[in-house]
């Protein structure tokens, strides 16, 4: 007989370490937090106001140029853009303006990105003013108030229907609100105002307790789907003030599919003007895009194509009379200078409570994601942290001077980034661009029509409109992905935006649960005369050990998926102990009962033979190798699975070794004593190879032959 050398496993040992109660971590995290010496105190407010780092090291010749250059074009960019954003947050374009300067201003203090670009968003503008969560937040709120929103003649009709009341009888002008006389446009911004004051403190709150971790959950192609869907219902929505149509606002669900209904049923009433003027816009506002991409190595500064388009509809408004002579729809008076602030309406924000969330989670999720993708491409770094307390007081501090929520917007961030922004100063000097048309310049938008507005905000759209000819490559790379972004873009554009965002973020989660519900399992296979173990159907060449089966599970252990781990392990092997051993009862019951019909009283040796004949099946293997390698962590269910397969395993005489397990795996199963009370166990059940527990298992396994022999003998 062949002589077979007893492998000695090596054995690493743990290091000690002494693990914290977490009374402990308690109280020395309250002792640091509530200790205070100056040099912490002004560690506390220039980590708080990160301008006061950067601004003294500011090189004036090396970063000013690029600065100034960056923030005179956002801010050119910003002002036709926060006048037609205004549109979709259900507000008079002044706030928008007020909005973009308040905001810029924070983040240039409190900002740690040098190149985002925070203010007026159109997907933060949607969800202030037109979606079904903002039907409770603008326009169902100004209705149960009793205001008359009319702006064609069908509106009052609808909403008497979608909320069940009666507004039409006792239209009102004004309503007291916090004890004082509350006009329209002066309730339309107080309930944004609110629902922003609101956003800002949900942002705060999430910065104060570090739950930057529920970004994690707003995967790549959940906010790629979410951001076309509602590009989608924007782009829907601003469709009848391209054709100047006069079609009730659908509120509630649903408001793509209705709204394109209402506009092919009234598109023999569409005004020709507008329709003319939206045609000739979108023309020069696209052909200006194309210029700019095309030529975008060669022009050391955007076009400013929106500025020139609204510069040139304004006049052509203006001189032309459209307004009077063809019914055109227009912006109307914007007025200089500022409001004064106010607190918002406390008793607006117990009805809001609820619509705020999803506006908190967005806004941040996008200014954090920007932050970062900008900061790594230009070599520096942020804090995730700070850049949600930095959003959020630019929701809170603003909310009291009449603007509405904002976030970090990806087109004028790459803007700055590629026109030579160096610093957060580029933000400075966009809010005074906005300053002085707030000063200035605001009252000459008085004649620019709503379609101009609404042309900029579609063409503004093509970026994430363009993610529809990424579909069959997303598809192709990952199924997974492609499917979410689907699901996700359908929600958002055929529901509402909200439920388009609640559905992406489940639908993610639980394709995530499905793919640990059903991972990839394999059998393992020696490569020639290595130590190397991989997986028998994905590479050529391999010898599957004699006798021993190498089993890889891809995925954590626990309890949503332990019977798929125990049925895709009995599938893998061809053997279940639990049918294993019945088979093998049924056979000695049926061993029993031949040998007393035999009736030997003697009890002869050749029906014992036949008796362990029937009963003794060989198997093709004597162990099984758990592969660890692909398992982060398991539960308690998880351990309770490795603890009774190796039980049920040890019944029919088949071995269960692991291999490859982490530390935490590790830590579990000691606590679980799947190794029993005596640590010496562990080296005889746990390997830190594959190759290692394969040489243990066969050398065990000839070792027991072997005295199986001598007994005989």
């Amino acid at each position: 007989m062949q002589e077979v050398t007893k492998v000695t496993p090596p054995v690493l040992e743990r290091r000690a370490r002494q693990r914290q109660t977490t009374v402990s971590v308690l109280k020395s995290k309250l002792k640091q937090g509530v200790s205070c010496s100056v040099p912490r105190v002004r560690s506390t407010l220039t980590g708080f106001f990160p301008v006061v780092r950067w601004l003294p090291k500011y090189k004036l010749r090396e970063y000013v140029w690029g600065d100034a250059m960056s923030g005179v074009i956002i801010g050119i960019i910003l002002v036709p853009q926060a006048i037609a954003y205004c549109l979709l947050a259900g507000v008079a374009p002044i706030y928008g303006l007020y909005t973009s300067f308040y905001a810029n201003i924070i983040y240039f203090l409190m900002g740690t990105s040098r190149h985002v670009s925070v203010g007026i968003f159109s997907l933060m503008s949607l969800m202030v003013g037109q979606t079904s969560t903002c039907l409770q937040v603008v326009y169902k709120e100004m209705f149960l108030a009793g205001f008359d929103l009319n702006e064609d003649s069908k509106v009052s009709d609808v909403l008497n229907d979608t909320l069940g009341t009666n507004l039409t009888a006792g239209k009102l002008h004004s309503v007291e609100l916090m004890g004082v006389q509350c006009g329209k446009e002066c309730y339309s911004i107080s309930i944004a105002a609110a629902l922003t004051f609101l956003v800002g403190v949900y942002q705060l709150v999430m910065a104060v307790f570090r739950l930057g971790f529920v970004s994690v959950y707003l995967s790549g192609p959940m906010l790629d789907g979410f951001a076309t869907g509602a590009s989608f219902t924007i782009l829907t929505v601003q469709a009848k003030y391209l054709l100047g149509l006069k079609i009730p606002r659908h509120q509630g669900y649903g408001t793509v599919v209705v709204t394109w209904i209402n506009i092919f049923a009234n598109i023999q009433s569409a005004n020709m003007c507008d329709l003319i003027t939206s045609i000739i816009c979108i023309s020069v506002l696209v052909a200006g895009k194309e210029i700019q991409e095309r030529f975008k190595d060669r022009l050391k500064i955007p076009l400013p194509t929106e500025l020139i388009v609204v510069a040139g509809a304004t006049l052509a408004s203006h001189f032309g009379e459209l307004n009077t002579k063809y019914g055109t729809s227009v912006s109307g008076h914007i007025p200089t200078g500022f409001i004064s602030p106010q607190v918002p309406s406390f008793s607006l924000m117990s009805r809001l409570v609820l619509d705020a969330i999803p506006l908190a989670i967005i806004s941040f999720a996008f200014t954090v994601s920007l932050s970062e993708m900008f900061a790594k491409k230009n070599g520096y770094t942020v804090r995730p942290n700070q850049e949600m307390l930095a959003i959020g007081f630019c929701n809170i501090i603003p909310s009291f001077f009449h603007c509405f929520t904002t976030s970090a917007a990806l087109a004028k961030t790459m803007v700055k980034d590629s026109t030579g922004c160096q610093t957060q100063i580029s933000s400075l000097i966009s809010a005074m661009v906005v300053l002085l048309v707030l000063l200035f310049f605001a009252p000459f938008f008085y004649a620019l029509q709503k379609c101009v507005l609404a042309c900029i905000i579609i063409v503004s759209l093509r970026g994430a409109l363009r993610k529809f000819k990424d579909v069959p490559a997303k598809w192709r790379a990952s199924r997974n992905d492609g499917i979410v972004w689907l699901v996700t873009m359908s929600a958002t554009a055929l529901i509402s935006v909200e439920v388009g965002l609640v559905v992406g973020i489940c639908f993610s989660m639980i394709c995530v649960i499905f793919m640990t519900q059903n991972p990839k399992v394999s059998l393992l296979g020696r490569a020639n005369d290595t130590d190397l173990y991989e997986d028998l159907d994905e590479y050529n060449d391999l010898m599957a050990p004699p006798r021993v089966q190498v089993f890889r599970f891809q995925a954590p252990l626990y309890y949503a998926n332990k019977d798929s781990f125990l049925k895709s392990l009995y599938n893998a092997v061809g053997v279940e102990p639990f049918l294993e051993l019945t088979k093998r009862r049924k056979a000695e019951k049926k061993a029993k009962g031949m040998s007393s019909k035999l009736g030997k009283a003697n009890g002869d040796k050749s029906t014992s033979d036949v008796v362990v004949g029937l009963v003794q099946r060989e198997l093709a293997f004597h162990t099984i190798v758990l592969d660890c390698s692909a398992i982060p962590f398991m539960d308690t269910t998880g351990m309770a699975t490795f603890i009774g397969l190796a039980k049920e395993y040890r019944e029919i005489d088949v071995s269960v070794l692991l291999a490859n397990c982490n530390t935490v795996v590790i830590d579990t199963l000691q606590k679980g004593q799947f190794f029993g009370k005596n640590a010496k166990d562990m080296s005889s059940l746990l390997f830190h190879s594959v190759h290692a527990a394969v040489l243990h298992a066969n050398s065990t396994y000839a070792a027991a032959e072997r005295r199986s022999e001598d007994s005989v003998v």
